[in-house]
C-alpha cells in the first residue's frame, strides 16, 4: 500500500530542501512511524506531496538509499520502500545465529542447503590443523530472519572429532549442538571481515541484485585447549546486518562477561 509520508505522520511542517526532507524521512523511519516494507510512493508522487522538484527529491532519496534506510525499485510496481530492519551482529561475543534473532525480536529460520563428509582442502586444513584429505564434515545452511534470507552459512569441523555430527538436528546453533553432544565449548575465534560483491548463484540464494555488497565473514574457532574446531565462511546481506563491538573499559573491563575471547581483522 502507498502511503504519503506527510499524510502518515501527520504531516508538520513541510520541509524544502533535499536535507530537510532526508531528516524527516530519516526520523519517521526510525521513530516506527514509517514500517518497513512500506512503499512510499514514487518520484512524482513523494515531490508534489513535499511541493518540491523530482530532483531535490531524488537527492534525498539517494542519501537514505545509501544508508540503507529505503530501497527503490523501478519500474510500475516500483517505488521507494521502508528498509527491513538491520541485524545486529555483535563482534563481542559469539552466539548462535538463532540466538541472535530471537533476542532482536525477529523469528530464526534454517533451510538446510548441503551435508557432506569431504576431504580437507589446503585452506581447511591450515585452519583446522589436520592434513590434506583428511576427513571433515561440510555443513551449508541459509539463515532467515522473519522468513527472509539473511546469511549462508559454509562451515566445517573435523570428522574424527564429532562422529556422527550429519545425522544429528543441524537447523539449530551448532555450537549448542557440540556443547550436548561432544561436551566442547567455543573458548576463542579469529574472524577476518571484508565486504565482497554478490556473485549470480549468492545473490539468487540470498535475495539480492548480482553485485550486491555482502559482509564475508571467515571465522577459525578454537577450544579451552587451543585447538581448532570450525572453519567457516558466511555471507551476510549488507543491507540487513549491522556491525556492533562492544569494548568494555575501566571498571567495566573486570565485570564483562568473556563467553569467548575473540580477535576481529576487518579488510
Amino acid at each position: 500500500m502507498t502511503t504519503s509520508p506527510t499524510a502518515a505522520t501527520g504531516g508538520p511542517e513541510v520541509p524544502t530542501t533535499a536535507e530537510d526532507i532526508r531528516q524527516q524521512l530519516f526520523t519517521y523511519i526510525t521513530s516506527g512511524r514509517l514500517r518497513p516494507g512500506q512503499r512510499l510512493g514514487a518520484e512524482r508522487e513523494l515531490a508534489e506531496s513535499y511541493g518540491v522538484s523530482r530532483a531535490t527529491l531524488r537527492q534525498a532519496l539517494e542519501a537514505l538509499e545509501r544508508a540503507g534506510v529505503v530501497r527503490r525499485l523501478p519500474g510500475r510496481g516500483g517505488g521507494t520502500f521502508v528498509s527491513e530492519p538491520k541485524i545486529e551482529r555483535d563482534l563481542s561475543s559469539v552466539v548462535g545465529v538463532p540466538a541472535l534473532l530471537r533476542k532482536q525480536g525477529m523469528t530464526a529460520g534454517t533451510r538446510i542447503v548441503s551435508t557432506a563428509m569431504t576431504g580437507a582442502d589446503e585452506a581447511t586444513a591450515a585452519a583446522l590443523e589436520v592434513r590434506p584429505g583428511e576427513l571433515v564434515y561440510e555443513v551449508v545452511r541459509i539463515r532467515l530472519a522473519d522468513g527472509s534470507p539473511i546469511s549462508l552459512e559454509h562451515a566445517r569441523f573435523p570428522a574424527a572429532r564429532f562422529p556422527g555430527m550429519l545425522d544429528l538436528p543441524l537447523g539449530g546453533s551448532i555450537y549448542d549442538l557440540i556443547r550436548e553432544h561432544y561436551h566442547l565449548s567455543p573458548d576463542q575465534s579469529l574472524e577476518r571481515i571484508e565486504v565482497v560483491h554478490a556473485t549470480a548463484h549468492e545473490a539468487a540464494i540470498l535475495d539480492v541484485n548480482e553485485d550486491a555488497p555482502l559482509l564475508s565473514i571467515t571465522r577459525t574457532t578454537t577450544d579451552s585447549h587451543g585447538a581448532a574446531f570450525e572453519f567457516s565462511h558466511d555471507l551476510f546481506r549488507a543491507d540487513r546486518t549491522r556491525i556492533v563491538i562492544r569494548t568494555p573499559t575501566g571498571a567495566d573491563r573486570d565485570q564483562a562477561p568473556t563467553p569467548l575471547r575473540q580477535r576481529i581483522e576487518i579488510v
